[in-house]
């Protein structure tokens, strides 16, 4: 079972969220709606996660396929649904950015496997209703 304390630690919406092995992370709402703009918006966290998550198992898949990833990085855009409360993530869009000696088919099946089968935080998010759509540029291509 996983575990997180989440402390106030700045005004009246600026808490540290900390995990079992003592890692944190700051998080506030914006100075528009009360905060100080001490941390991420909790929303904004799980957009991080889906990075994250997708991340670790693209990393995973492709060393195991001895690719060689040489930079990676993911951008992500994110919609949430106008109107409505609570508002979910409607259009989430991520783009993976790699480089390496790695071969276009076999990046394209591990972003494949991250979003459609291994990713927790996709899968949330797809149950959740929302609208995934990737992309990859490999070697600026």
């Amino acid at each position: 079972m996983a575990k997180i304390l989440l402390e106030r630690v700045k005004g009246d919406f600026g808490f540290e969220a900390k995990d079992a092995f003592g890692h944190t992370v700051p998080m506030d709402t914006s100075e528009e709606t009360g905060g100080n703009n001490f941390g991420v918006r909790p929303m904004q966290m799980l957009l991080m996660g889906i990075g994250g998550c997708s991340a670790i198992d693209i990393v995973t898949i492709l060393k195991k396929q001895r690719q060689q990833i040489d930079d990676f990085k993911i951008e992500i855009e994110g919609e949430r649904e106008p109107g409505k409360e609570p508002s979910l993530w409607q259009n989430v869009r991520i783009k993976y950015f790699l480089k390496g000696k790695i071969e276009p088919e076999k990046a394209k099946r591990a972003c494949e496997l991250s979003m459609g089968k291994y990713c927790s935080v996709a899968a949330t998010m797809l149950k959740a209703g929302s609208k995934i759509t990737w992309s990859i540029k490999l070697n600026g291509e």
